[in-house]
């Protein structure tokens, strides 16, 4: 497969293979539905919708979509039908999962359960988002922005994990993933420079694979050339980054919310680090959003 350097790109992957099978959680709205329509239409999924069957039928009408297209599965309650869900995939009946109606925190819930959920042992779960910006001159693969608040080392070596296999699957066989810092020096005192060094070192010694890691570095190197040059940054990752690798949430969030509110970003993002991936969509996001949502589901699943 050759590299994706465009979201759309993903479309044209999936219609070439067989069909993944979604799973939605309590999909009553019309959001969810019509984005899983979109995608059922545009040949990327199959879909199973779980939720009120009331609720689901009224919000097909209204979006004028064929009830009959959808394998429908009825639950009334919200928690139940996250719960259903996640069961369905259990029993091999999905490849991935999407969030309808439903808080945030049940579904994760749902998720996250240690008896009936999507989790084996020792697994971390994580937020990987694909961006697409006007400004830079490629895809950019990013996390942690939206559920680790703090990670720690082996949260963040999950992280770069994570990041690295989402890039293989777009078919970039060797990605450069850049550790974001406040400074591209190794500083003792700031725990983000020094687990950023691990890791490097970690990389270049084998013991993560597949990838190209460097840091600590700042955005501005990570991302501009230029600043590389002038700063005297010998790096191959320098202004050319593929994934970046957040120290906290509140840097993934903002650098997240700056380039779809203000640069004019595009994205798909889901969680992973469960058994399949879990598409985690807001109803503030754009159809075209949750559209790359699915799409980047389909191809991680």
């Amino acid at each position: 497969m050759d590299m994706i350097t465009k979201l759309d790109q993903m479309f044209d992957v999936l219609r070439a293979r067989p069909s993944k099978h979604l799973v939605a959680a309590c999909a009553n709205d019309r959001h969810t539905v019509a984005a899983v329509e979109m995608a059922r239409s545009m040949g990327l999924v199959e879909a199973t919708l779980v939720g009120d069957r009331d609720a689901i039928q009224k919000s097909c009408e209204e979006e004028k979509i064929d009830l009959s297209v959808f394998n429908i599965v009825d639950e009334k309650e919200d928690i139940q039908a996250a719960r259903t869900a996640v069961d369905l995939i259990n029993q091999g009946r999905g490849d991935l999962l999407m969030k309808g109606l439903v808080s945030s925190d049940k579904y994760m819930r749902a998720i996250l359960d240690k008896e009936t959920g999507l989790m084996d042992p020792g697994a971390i779960l994580t937020h990987v988002t694909v961006m697409e910006i006007p400004s830079y001159h490629k895809l950019l693969i990013v996390g942690d922005v939206a559920i680790i608040p703090l990670p720690g080392l082996k949260e963040k070596t999950a992280i770069l994990k994570e990041l690295i296999k989402t890039a293989h699957r777009l078919g970039n066989e060797n990605p450069k993933v850049a550790i974001l810092a406040a400074t591209e020096q190794v500083l003792p005192k700031i725990p983000a420079c020094v687990d950023a060094a691990i890791l490097s070192k970690m990389a270049s010694r084998g013991q993560i694979r597949g990838a190209t890691v460097e840091g600590p570095l700042a955005l501005d190197v990570i991302v501009d050339r230029e600043s590389a040059r002038i700063k005297k940054v010998n790096s191959g990752v320098a202004g050319d980054a593929d994934c970046i690798l957040f120290p906290n949430i509140e840097s993934g969030n903002a650098f997240y919310k700056f380039n779809t509110k203000l640069a004019g970003g595009e994205l798909g993002a889901i969680v992973v680090g469960g058994r399949v991936p879990a598409v985690l969509s807001s109803r503030g996001d754009s159809a075209r959003t949750k559209l790359y949502s699915i799409a980047l589901a389909a191809m991680m699943a």
